[in-house]
């Protein structure tokens, strides 16, 4: 990746000058592994002709995720989204769920494709997740279960909502596409609630590809989503259940266990640019970047700036122009949030519905881009630029609202 020496960021595109960098620098770009290993695990599993069907490659990338995780369970599926619609099936969920409104759009999807009703909730202002205390506000007699989103890697509050789903009867579920090699409290992601879901996306610090897995110590519930992704089967020729075909592919799987080979690299990696991160861009006025627990395991994977436009004196999405206009795609994640979003923004009930917070958080966030794609060199010009615009916050703003 060639961008321009240090010292030349003045001449920012939007006042004319070259991008900082000659080609795109995307939020996501997929961690890549050995690729001699791979191609090793393809011709070995072409060898086979055993491409799907729960192959070995599978088992053992199931094995591996629950032993990481500390679980007993894991079901690989061919993504996340089909992993929360069979989790909510294998509990038997109806009527209501409390999720909260900043997530993937998908989160939101995987109830209402099954029927289910999302009941969107606000979030805590700090760390991004769903607040217990508007939980307990929207718990009503169609209430049957919570759905909380682990955000940039950094856990719920999984005891106050163990707490609250026990007292009223809940299912707990966590939909953790951000959380692998997370903790909470000394323990690892995928061990809380009746059941969590991981994601594999190409965009996720470990990836299949396309790949997501059903994470539980609940030996009944593995047991019926297994049937569940393989169309209900029990058995060569015995339907027990009614199912889809959610099954992780070999060659998923093959991509899957050469990330995880190289689990260590990918972390190291996206803490060194964390760190750089974090030490270039502190004390920037209304800019803050989200922290990680140093006492909790993190993957490092998201790099999460809260824009406070009243006192940085430049919006959010002004920032993300300029730092498109240097082919850095910055991402607005969540953005506007799920409640703003067809389906649901025509519900009547939701439109009624205030969340505060989430719209706000919603109007500040600003994804950098981070992973083995890049390295301290890439972020500091990638300060470098953010760092201009913050010092030059009106002169920046009166540029691009005049362009």
């Amino acid at each position: 990746m060639k961008f321009r020496p240090k010292g030349s960021v003045s001449d920012l595109a939007v006042f004319g000058g070259p991008p900082v960098f000659s080609e795109p620098l995307h939020v996501g770009r997929p961690n890549i592994g050995d690729r001699g290993v791979l191609l090793k695990r393809m011709n070995e599993l072409l060898d086979r002709r055993w491409l799907t069907n729960n192959g070995p490659l599978v088992q053992e990338f199931e094995e591996r995720i629950a032993e990481l995780s500390g679980v007993k369970h894991c079901v690989a599926t061919c993504n996340a989204t089909a992993a929360l619609e069979v989790a909510v099936r294998a509990l038997d969920l109806r009527g209501e769920i409390i999720v909260p409104a900043f997530t993937f759009i998908a989160t939101a999807h995987a109830l209402r494709w099954q029927g289910l009703t999302p009941v969107f909730c606000d979030i805590d202002p700090t760390t991004h997740t769903i607040d217990p205390a508007e939980v307990l506000r929207n718990v009503t007699p169609r209430t049957t279960g919570i759905l909380g989103v682990h955000l940039w890697g950094r856990p719920c509050d999984a005891d106050v909502l163990t707490d609250i789903a026990r007292a009223r009867g809940l299912a707990l579920l966590f939909d953790a596409s951000h959380a692998f090699w997370c903790s909470y409290k000394g323990r690892m992601v995928g061990q809380f609630g009746d059941v969590e879901v991981f994601s594999f996306h190409a965009t996720k610090c470990i990836n299949s590809g396309e790949g997501g897995a059903i994470v539980t110590n609940d030996g009944e519930l593995a047991r019926r989503a297994r049937l569940m992704i393989n169309f209900g089967f029990d058995g060569f020729d015995r339907v027990t259940s009614i199912g889809i075909n959610a099954k992780m592919s070999e060659m998923a799987a093959a991509m899957g266990l050469t990330s995880l080979d190289s689990l260590h690299d990918f972390m190291d990696a996206a803490h060194g640019n964390y760190k750089t991160y974090e030490c270039e861009l502190e004390d920037l006025p209304g800019i803050r970047m989200l922290a990680h627990d140093p006492s909790e395991r993190s993957n490092y994977h998201y790099v999460v700036l809260e824009i406070d436009e009243a006192v940085a004196q430049i919006g959010r999405d002004e920032v993300q122009r300029v730092l498109w206009a240097e082919n850095v795609l910055a991402r607005r994640y969540f953005y506007p949030g799920c409640h703003r979003h067809e389906p649901y923004a025509s519900d009547g009930r939701v439109r009624e519905q205030r969340l505060p917070v989430t719209d706000t958080v919603a109007a500040r966030v600003l994804c950098l881009p981070t992973g083995t794609a890049i390295g301290p060199d890439e972020v500091g010009a990638i300060c470098r630029v953010i760092r201009f615009v913050a010092d030059r916050a009106p002169e920046v703003q009166a540029r691009l609202r005049g362009v």
